[in-house]
């Protein structure tokens, strides 16, 4: 599988692959003026990735301290294609890292994981 790297900016998290750990990270804040033409190449490099999965795991980290409307809908479709390859077998793994004191990422976390069969951990940060 081919890397991805995204350097995130103030509205756009970074977006993080190296094929040696095989895992996805998604890093920061997601709220862009266009969030489809942001996420489109991420979702062609998804379909890639998976239609390259094999025998190995394939974990996803999120950060995501605040998502906008159109961003969640964008993840939703993200995920909904990893939640696709895990009910056909590929080992896909999902672990949504949140802040305590942020009530509103835990709620998130929880609103995606309703809608997914995929492993869907939600894991307090630790404090820094």
């Amino acid at each position: 599988m081919k890397p991805l790297h995204l350097t995130a900016t103030k509205s756009t998290p970074e977006v993080w692959f190296e094929p040696e750990s095989n895992i996805l990270r998604f890093l920061g804040q997601s709220y862009p003026e266009n969030a489809f033409k942001f996420y489109e190449p991420i979702f062609g490099w998804v379909d890639e990735c998976l239609k390259q999965l094999e025998d190995q795991a394939l974990t996803i980290e999120m950060q995501l301290p605040y998502i906008n409307t159109s961003s969640t809908k964008c993840i939703m479709m993200m995920l909904e294609k990893f939640d696709e390859a895990h009910s056909e077998g590929k080992r896909v793994a999902l672990n949504w890292y949140y802040d305590p004191e942020n009530e509103n990422e835990l709620e998130c976390a929880e609103e995606f994981k309703e809608d997914l069969s995929l492993p869907f951990r939600i894991i307090p940060k630790a404090a820094e």
